[in-house]
């Protein structure tokens, strides 16, 4: 188990803002997870899981607590046979979906693009083009937070849009298991979700500010648009009708390639990035009366 004092949160995110942690812990074992959360209890510190970072904001001030990021055996990937896989929750999804479409599976190759880990894509049930990590996941296994070890049905993840059960129970997700449908089942070649992949990707690099630092949507796509435009649920659209594209203050600046990315322009503070984010839920509540959600998880005092 390696642990790190002061350690600047900008290294480990995409947003490259943020200040330090008291403490940085890599777990590689449930051990070393265990010895991590314990010593949280010892110093009366909270604690926080970090994956890739592709999803956080962390305060300027820092975090005055523990961040513990898993490694080791958590990035395991077990075939279990006939499209059974168990994954561990370190696991990149990049990795892990382009594995199962060359083993000639399909359901989750879409997600290939999604820059997080195994682990943040249960928690927000993360999805792109049609697909969500929900529908192949058959069970999740955690560290609840009596610390004992269990295993949860895909129906008790209370999986929605971007929410599942983990964002309120505290329980550190350690792996899951998944079953796929072989691509043959769905009429398709590896060769078809490849193109189909490919597709996804070219998508996403024309559509996204792929180029600067950013974590992804920064708002969470609308239950309905507005009365005269109520299939209209995409974020984007509003933010850009009410003029906000290419906005910034300081160094954060609402992309001119996609309006509901935020990007570090370069020089950004997290306090930035954040009130920008508060100026745009601001003005597209005044335009059109709609309130839009953070998607972007906020870690530290701002």
């Amino acid at each position: 188990m390696q642990i790190l004092e002061n350690e600047l949160m900008s290294k480990h995110t995409s947003f490259k803002v943020g200040g330090s942690a008291r403490y940085y812990v890599k777990a590689e074992t449930i051990q070393d997870l265990q010895n991590a959360l314990e010593m949280t209890r010892e110093k009366g510190l909270p604690s926080f899981i970090l994956g890739n970072g592709t999803n956080l904001l962390v305060s300027d001030k820092g975090f005055e607590g523990v961040v513990i990021t898993l490694a080791g055996e958590f990035s395991a990937i077990e075939d279990l046979g006939n499209g059974a896989f168990k994954v561990g929750a370190a696991t990149p999804l990049g990795r892990f979906a382009r594995s199962v479409l060359k083993q000639g599976f399909a359901g989750i190759h879409k997600l290939a693009g999604i820059p997080g880990t195994l682990g943040g894509a249960i928690y927000m049930n993360a999805g792109a083009y049609g697909q969500e990590i929900k529908t192949c996941c058959t069970q999740v296994t955690v560290l609840d937070s009596d610390g004992n070890i269990r295993e949860i049905s895909n129906a008790d993840c209370a999986f929605g849009y971007r929410q599942s059960i983990f964002q309120k129970n505290k329980a550190i997700i350690l792996s899951a298991t998944f079953q796929f449908p072989a691509a043959s089942a769905e009429g398709k070649t590896v060769a078809d979700l490849e193109a189909e992949l490919a597709e996804c990707m070219a998508k996403r690099k024309a559509s996204q500010p792929l180029n600067m630092p950013n974590a992804g949507s920064t708002f969470k796509r609308l239950e309905h648009g507005t009365a005269d435009m109520p299939q209209q649920i995409a974020p984007g659209y509003y933010i850009e009708q009410a003029g906000l594209k290419g906005y910034r203050i300081g160094g954060a600046e609402v992309s001119t390639v996609h309006a509901n990315f935020i990007v570090n322009a370069g020089g950004a503070t997290a306090n930035d990035i954040k009130q920008l984010s508060e100026y745009v839920q601001q003005k597209v509540a005044e335009k059109f009366g709609i309130e839009l959600k953070r998607e972007i998880i906020l870690l530290g005092e701002f």
